[in-house]
Order: C-alpha cells, then sequence, then structure tokens
C-alpha cells in the first residue's frame, strides 16, 4: 500500500501553450540540444480553461483555494496567493516556495488520498486542486460545496498549462506570465549550458522506494523528462502498467551505468534509513559509477517528489546542473 502510494504521489499516474521539445531518440542515444521556446503567449483573463486536454468551468473567479497536491501549491506561490489550506506544509515552507510564511497556512486534515472533507468544506473553498487517481474519490463528497481540479503535469510544458490556467483563473495574468518567462528563461539557459559544458552526457538517475521495491522516475515522468532535457537519461518507463512501469531492479540500475543518482527517500518516521543507505552494502550497488564517484545525493523528498511546479521544478535544475560534474 505504501509502494502504491508512493507511486501516486510522485507523478506515476503520473505527474497548448509551449511548443514541444525536440528529441532525436531514446535519451541515451541523443546527440541533439532540446530546443527550449523562451517565447510567452499573452494570457487573458477567463473561467473556463483547458489542461492536458481537461477542462474546466468556473462561475467565478476563485479566491479560497485548497490545495491537496503540490503543483497547487507552487503555482500559487508564483501567483502570490496564499492557499486557503495544503496538505503538502513541507513542500510550501520550502525556501523555493513560501519558506517560513508557510507556516501561516492552515493544515488540510487526514491523510494523503484521504483527506477529511468536512475540514475543507469548513473552509469555504471556491475551488479544490488534486490529484488524478487519488482524490478521484473524493469528488463526489467535495463538488456538494467546491469544484474539484484534478491536474498533474507529465513534462514541464504542462506544467506551465496549469500555471496560465489558474492565472487566468485568479485573474493573475501578469503575474502568471512573468513567472512563465522566468521559468522558460532558465531551462533554456541550463540546457544550453549543460550541452556545452559536457554535463549533457552525464547520465543521469532519479529515483525513490526502498531496496526491496525501487523506483525511478522515467523519461515518461515530469522529472525524468525535465532531466532529460539537461542530461542523459537512459531510463524509460517499463510498459504501460502504472503499477511495476517504473520499477528498475538494481541490477537494470548497473547495466546503465548512471553518472550521477539523485534520490528522494519516502521516510515515514526517524527510524526510517534514506535509499541510498538501504543499499549501501549491496555489491551490485557498489559498482555504479555514481556510487563509486561519490555523486549519489539524497535530496529534499517533497520538493523533488511533491513539487511539481515552476518553482520547484527551478529548484530541481538549479541543484542538479550544481551537482551533475562537467567535462
Amino acid at each position: 500500500m505504501v509502494k502504491r502510494v508512493a507511486l501516486l504521489a510522485v507523478g506515476l499516474l503520473i505527474a497548448g501553450c509551449s511548443a514541444p521539445v525536440a528529441q532525436s531518440g531514446p535519451a541515451d542515444q541523443r546527440t541533439d540540444v532540446p530546443v527550449i521556446d523562451r517565447a510567452v503567449r499573452p494570457l487573458s483573463a477567463g473561467l473556463t480553461v483547458t489542461v492536458a486536454g481537461r477542462e474546466l468551468k468556473l462561475p467565478k473567479a476563485p479566491e479560497r483555494i485548497v490545495c491537496l497536491n503540490g503543483l497547487c501549491d507552487d503555482v500559487l506561490t508564483e501567483l502570490d496567493i496564499l492557499p486557503a489550506a495544503t496538505s503538502n506544509p513541507t513542500l510550501l515552507a520550502h525556501p523555493a516556495l513560501l519558506g517560513e510564511r508557510g507556516s501561516a497556512v492552515p493544515v488540510v486534515k487526514g491523510s494523503f488520498g484521504s483527506e477529511d472533507v468536512e475540514s475543507i468544506s469548513a473552509l469555504r473553498p471556491d475551488l479544490v486542486i488534486g490529484l488524478p487517481g487519488v482524490h478521484d474519490p473524493l469528488r463526489p463528497a467535495i463538488e456538494k460545496f467546491a469544484p474539484l481540479w484534478l491536474v498533474e503535469p507529465a513534462t514541464w510544458q504542462e506544467s506551465l498549462e496549469s500555471l496560465r490556467a489558474l492565472g487566468a483563473l485568479t485573474g493573475r495574468t501578469d503575474a502568471a506570465v512573468r513567472a512563465e518567462q522566468r521559468f522558460r528563461d532558465k531551462l533554456a539557459s541550463a540546457v544550453t549550458a549543460t550541452h556545452q559544458n559536457g554535463q549533457a552526457k552525464r547520465k543521469v538517475l532519479l529515483m525513490y522506494g526502498s531496496a526491496d521495491s525501487i523506483g525511478v522516475d522515467t523519461s515518461q515522468s515530469l522529472k525524468g523528462d525535465l532531466l532529460g532535457q539537461l542530461f542523459t537519461y537512459p531510463f524509460p518507463a517499463k510498459g504501460a502498467d502504472t503499477a511495476t512501469a517504473s520499477n528498475y531492479s538494481v541490477e537494470e540500475l548497473l547495466a546503465k551505468q548512471p553518472d550521477v543518482v539523485f534520490v528522494y527517500s519516502l521516510l515515514f518516521s526517524d527510524k526510517d534509513r534514506t535509499l541510498s543507505a538501504q543499499l549501501a552494502d549491496n555489491p551490485v550497488w557498489r559498482r555504479i559509477p555514481a556510487v563509486q564517484q561519490g555523486h549519489v545525493y539524497e535530496t529534499h523528498a517533497k520538493l523533488w517528489g511533491s513539487g511539481r511546479g515552476t518553482r520547484s521544478l527551478t529548484a530541481v535544475v538549479d541543484e542538479a546542473v550544481a551537482k551533475v560534474p562537467a567535462n
């Protein structure tokens, strides 16, 4: 059950305002430089938006928004809107988002995917934003008092679609356009740099889970796709079954020969060990180049695992570029 929740949380069910990134084949065979369009289209306020083919129509501009997923917290931060409540207080309090200001935001009662609907209703929200595949069962109860929007970007372009959509719905169009421009410029500059200095040739891996059940953010996921723009990312999804598509054995990781490994360990108590610590004595793990070279990095689990908006993705880009060695 924990494994299933972890898969949902990182966007394997997961996770147009922009042009698609150029691709020329598998990530471990690419020789081209991805093209990141810096241009941002104008944005107008409106009450009907479409993201990833899903339409949302509201009766009025939302002022009180309850966030059940990390994308919502991130986008509202970009729009300078405080959530009416959040189920991701650790992410919201990260310096990339609200920092200490995040402690003032009420926390939704209940556990992930089983949030307390009565406590959400008491907040008098105009809109509740959750994660598809996780919060669908709450729809009948929530929609008695507020619209429920389930959104999960699988690419950075879809993250920008969500930013633009909430910017239009809330009337914060200027803020949304500025945030989109910052991210496009950041990613375009980073891609140029990593391909000029040789970082793009490094094989990078992002993983999570436990030693008995290793999960990988595949190249079809939001973070895997993003890292694939900057570096070599040879970790495709293994089939279409979301329960197994991201599962990799230590032997399969070794076969890919990653030079740098980023890990976000899903810890549920102070006694839990990080994933890299669980694998430390595994003889196959110790043969992986990243392990041998000391390039295994434990990251902020909520930022790298739950962060789906431009604030989180910018922080991921900055940290990854800083830690992947150049040639």
